[in-house]
């Protein structure tokens, strides 16, 4: 008997049929707007491998309720014009259901309001300047503030190295820095610690040692530091280069092992508070600190942990929505759903808290977190006891 010829209509379903069953599950495109290059790139590198580490790990282990997470990764540069630009994309052309970013608090008060508008979710992982949040009910961190933090670093180091009075350098044109400089005044007026002198510098500057040289006049106990990396950690060697061989107390900024390849053996002595430690031996803690190793061959920081734990935060909230093909809807539904996880994580245990805006009506969310205060010594992050 002669085979009959297979038709083309034939032929397509059975095609269809053929890849149908190998077809991958949807794609939720998740925006990641980090500062990849410049010089806050040595936090954005991080916050990128730390989302990455975490979706990867999500869709090896079946995904979102079947759908694979697709980061869409944008690099920010750590410009605000750049993250304005790059939300725009996000949102607008490639149509991500939220965006994780930016770096800097500079860029989040710049670019944030872009998604506050379009009714986006943005979720910052980087950003403790206060006001972020107050921009809108889209505006999620879970990058614990300055605020929260900064009064239980300066009482922890006053009690463990005897500190009577300080000095305050820093930085006087970026967003996050001056918000670091106002917490650390309240914190010192409120702890009654006299400042013999307060000096700035700025975004850029290399040079300290005009600065160091009036701080030393003072005889000051400590320095209290509101900088990033880039200035901060060679302030803290031209210090020591000068004789100033005394604790700093520093921020958020100043929360990276990066110190350590910055400042070399001069990094010593530094204070810092986080929820998030290396250091810390909890179970999800370890797991982190093994699987960030094993992949990209360095030691994680506070900033790669903060993004693994939204990664995971996001896709618990993910779990509870249903999702379906309007873009508008599904944004709106993931907003109503964030608010109410709790998640136990590299950074301990976690909740949202609500935060307000400047006229005190409920506007975005903050992190709920407990504070780990810790010194650095022979090129580690040792937590303090309290």
């Amino acid at each position: 008997m002669r085979q009959q010829p297979f038709s083309a209509s034939l032929l397509a379903l059975a095609l269809a049929a053929t890849f149908s069953v190998g077809a991958s599950a949807a794609d939720l495109k998740i925006g990641v707007a980090e500062a990849l290059s410049g010089g806050a790139a040595q936090y954005g590198v991080s916050i990128r491998n730390g989302f990455q580490l975490a979706a990867d790990e999500i869709n090896a282990a079946g995904g979102v309720n079947g759908d694979k997470l697709q980061l869409v990764i944008e690099d920010e540069q750590g410009k605000k014009e750049e993250a304005i630009n790059v939300f725009k994309k996000l949102i607008f052309q490639d149509k991500v259901l939220m965006v994780f970013g930016p770096t800097l608090s500079n860029s989040a008060q710049a670019a944030d309001p872009i998604a506050q508008a379009s009714k986006t979710v943005v979720f910052g992982t980087s950003n403790t300047a206060d006001g972020i949040t107050s921009i809108g009910d889209y505006v999620f961190r879970n990058s614990v503030t300055e605020a929260d933090v900064l009064p239980e670093t300066i009482k922890t180091a006053v009690k463990k190295s005897g500190i009577k009075k300080v000095a305050v350098i820093y930085g006087n044109d970026d967003v996050f820095t001056k918000s670091g400089y106002d917490n650390f005044k309240k914190a010192l007026e409120t702890l009654k610690i006299p400042v013999t002198t307060t000096e700035t510098f700025a975004k850029g500057d290399v040079d300290f040692k005009a600065q160091l040289t009036k701080i030393k006049a003072t005889n000051p106990d400590a320095i209290v530091l509101s900088a990033l990396l880039a200035e901060g950690a060679p302030l803290m060697v031209q210090a020591r280069q000068i004789g100033l061989n005394i604790p700093f107390i520093g921020g958020n900024g100043m929360n990276s092992v990066k110190v350590f390849d910055l400042a070399k053996d001069k990094s010593d002595g530094l204070y810092v508070g986080s929820p998030w430690s290396i250091e810390n031996q909890a179970e999800a803690n370890r797991k982190f600190v093994v699987a960030y190793t094993g992949r990209f061959k360095t030691a994680p920081d506070q900033f790669a942990a903060q993004a693994y734990d939204a990664m995971n935060i996001t896709s618990q909230a993910l779990r509870k929505v249903k999702l379906g093909s309007d873009l508008a809807a599904n944004r709106a539904a993931l907003r109503e759903a964030l608010p109410a996880v709790k998640y136990v994580g590299a950074t301990g245990a976690f909740q949202f808290r609500r935060a307000s805006d400047k006229s005190g009506k409920p506007a975005g969310y903050d992190a709920q977190q407990t504070a780990i205060i810790s010194v650095t010594k022979g090129g580690k992050f040792s937590i303090i006891e309290k």
